[in-house]
């Protein structure tokens, strides 16, 4: 297979700007948290990357303990880097990576010590063969490691020339505004916040976006789709190829619950009014909120893409349209 990318790439997508930083990230990106693992088919997560960059996708988000195995999307992504982005196509992606989740074994390979954020980085260069990622992010909090310590890491990764940017994850509102703090009094400013937020997890509503907006931060959504549950695969139970049904995946058979099935065929119906899919209006959904960057998707299929990308094409609510989504998730 040689790769040629589309030529009206650039035509197929929207970019906003990442808070008040000078950096530009598509609507939608992809997430290779599932799907990209060596687990996986390689070559139809080669296919699904192809299409993304073709249809105007430059951001591509990893982490060190991707997979599954830990560590093998970032090798294939790697091995896909190597054989289809040569040239200056580099210099047209955003790649990001993380760490602060379990990856090794010992006291250094998980949170948000400097010992593992660095280490972790090097580590995912190595995987993905690259000289720098364009940001990196403490994946989550650590309770036991002095903010400043996991922030300091940060900054001196990007003033390595390892990173371009310091990206945090998981933060909660008060966590964020000291990490952002931290991290402008050292000269790297945080660039962008990583939180899970779709239609059935809100929590970043309760002030996390506040502290984003008043601080000039990006937002990028994570598990939009809430694992799937905001698609139409779960409107009759449980289908035997799904991610609930996977002994790998994250979402359990218990959370696709008799209520929540309930709850989606309602929120199907308003899709449809819109001449959406489900999917389709979970992810424009996050998107009306001017403080969200950007949406953070995976995707198994070249045709699972696609269905994503086309909810670029209505993005606009009606009064009525939102009420009726929200008389429904309550």
């Amino acid at each position: 297979m040689f790769y040629t990318p589309s030529s009206e790439r650039y035509q197929k997508m929207k970019y906003n700007r990442c808070g008040k930083s000078g950096l530009l990230l598509p609507a939608i990106s992809l997430g290779l948290w599932h799907n990209f693992g060596s687990v996986d088919i390689f070559e139809n997560g080669r296919r699904i990357i192809h299409c993304a960059f073709d249809n105007g996708i430059t951001h591509f988000d990893l982490a060190n303990n991707y997979g599954p195995e830990p560590g093998s999307a970032e090798e294939n992504f790697g091995k896909i880097l190597k054989k289809d982005f040569t040239g200056n196509l580099r210099d047209e992606l955003i790649i990001s990576s993380k760490a602060g989740y379990h990856m090794w074994e010992g006291p250094y390979g998980e949170w948000g010590s400097r010992k593992n954020l660095i280490a972790s980085c090097n580590q995912s260069l190595k995987r993905m063969g690259l000289d720098y990622v364009d940001i990196f992010y403490s994946h989550r909090p650590d309770p036991n490691t002095p903010l400043e310590e996991t922030m300091m890491a940060l900054d001196a990764i990007v003033r390595s020339g390892k990173a371009l940017y310091a990206g945090i994850s998981n933060y909660d509102a008060q966590q964020a505004e000291q990490a952002i703090k931290i991290l402008k009094s050292l000269g790297t400013p945080c660039l962008i916040h990583q939180p899970k937020y779709s239609m059935f997890v809100r929590w970043v509503e309760d002030g996390l976006l506040n502290v984003l907006e008043e601080n000039g931060v990006g937002c990028i959504a994570f598990s939009p789709l809430a694992q799937g549950l905001l698609t139409d695969r779960y409107l009759k139970g449980i289908p035997e190829d799904s991610r609930a049904a996977k002994s790998t995946g994250f979402l359990k058979t218990s959370e696709v619950t008799e209520e929540k099935i309930a709850v989606i065929k309602k929120l199907n119906d308003v899709a449809k009014d819109r001449n959406q899919s489900l999917a389709q209006m979970a992810l424009t959904w996050l998107l009306k909120d001017k403080r969200v960057t950007s949406v953070l998707i995976g995707a198994s299929s070249v045709e699972q893409l696609n269905n994503n990308l086309a909810a670029l094409s209505n993005t606009n609510f009606s009064n009525e349209e939102l009420s009726a989504i929200e008389t429904i998730l309550k």
